[in-house]
């Protein structure tokens, strides 16, 4: 028989809404969540900024998820993209699966992690002994379906970095030990924070994220106040800060999932995608990753605004947002690499 189980949250997360400024990151998170597919995020800026705060804010934002019961993958019962080879079994022979709605999952990723904690290991003597595939899955298979957020990932090891990057795209984890392969779906929204005082990513790295987000620390002194406020309101009281701020997250709740349904049929003309082409080439970007992904972002900026069709506003919004890290870096050059993107779209589009 088919069971529902609804797995509510424990910890109470400080509420989206309350989150002060950072436009920037929280609208680069946002369309992330909206359309996976635009590759994650890289949120740069100094410390205590609310990076960690504003990305668990935005995993509890989205609806639960209907996943196989007791399966470690959160396997979906209906997409064959996101189940694992044994529920994919079941399901092809048409046998009874039991279900449970599940919070989405919000892994964080520890910066000592080694590779087998990432992708997860196979127990070799158990497969030779009893011939069966003993596996343990690794942080890439708790994170399918949801979030895996990286804290400080310009210092996590080039390797890991890249195994996150090539599962993010792909969907996939492949685990291969001694001639043993096991594969699973790790589909996520990868985002990774840093410092820029403590070094930067490769640039061949830093391509691969989709959106790249800054965000300073706040100057103004009253600003400053009502982000302390805030805090210390939901500090001392979660219950009562949640309580103030439910309506305005039913709403923006509500706004996230109609985009995501929306979304398919957003129409973007074949002028501005030639004119984000002409953009991307007028600053000398390397490969086509620009392009497709400010295309997705766009789309995903009008479904968000409820609309079926890119305008050019919405090209305006995210294209710094797509392409800054993109660029090369001139060490002579004074002027911000989201300046000379504003810069160029100006000149293209207007």
């Amino acid at each position: 028989m088919v069971t529902i189980k609804k797995v509510e949250n424990e910890r109470p997360v400080f509420p989206f809404t309350a989150i002060i400024g950072q436009e920037e990151m929280k609208l680069a998170l946002i369309l992330n969540v909206i359309d996976p597919r635009i590759g994650g995020v890289m949120i740069m800026g100094d410390r205590g900024t609310g990076k960690s705060t504003t990305i668990r804010a935005v995993a509890d934002l989205l609806p639960a998820i209907k996943v196989a019961k007791d399966d470690p993958f959160n396997s979906s019962i209906t997409d064959f993209e996101l189940m694992s080879e044994t529920v994919k079994a079941a399901v092809e022979n048409q046998d009874e699966l039991a279900y449970e709605f599940k919070k989405v999952p919000m892994i964080d990723l520890p910066l000592g992690a080694t590779e087998d904690r990432v992708c997860g290991t196979i127990d070799i003597e158990k497969a030779l002994t009893e011939g069966v595939k003993a596996f343990e899955p690794g942080l890439l298979a708790k994170a399918n379906r949801g979030i895996l957020y990286v804290d400080e990932v310009n210092l996590l090891d080039d390797h890991l970095v890249d195994i996150l990057l090539d599962s993010a795209a792909s969907g996939w984890n492949t685990v291969e030990r001694e001639g043993i392969s096991i594969k699973h779906p790790a589909r996520f929204v990868l985002v990774g924070s840093g410092n820029p005082e403590e070094g930067e990513l490769r640039p061949q790295l830093l391509d691969r994220f989709g959106m790249h987000a800054e965000i300073r620390t706040v100057r103004d002194p009253e600003t400053r106040v009502r982000v302390v406020e805030e805090r210390s309101n939901f500090d001392q009281n979660p219950d009562q800060c949640l309580q103030e701020n439910f309506e305005k997250l039913e709403e923006l709740k509500k706004k996230i999932s109609d985009a995501q349904e929306l979304l398919p049929s957003v129409a973007l003309d074949y002028e501005f995608r030639v004119k984000i082409s002409q953009v991307c080439g007028s600053l000398d970007v390397d490969g086509l990753r620009g392009d497709i992904v400010t295309n997705r972002a766009a789309k995903a900026f009008a479904a968000y605004d409820g609309r079926d069709k890119v305008e050019l506003a919405d090209i305006e919004k995210v294209i710094v947002l797509c392409l800054r890290h993109r660029l090369r870096k001139d060490p002579l050059e004074t002027i911000d690499s989201g300046d000379k993107v504003s810069t160029t779209f100006e000149e293209v589009f207007k």
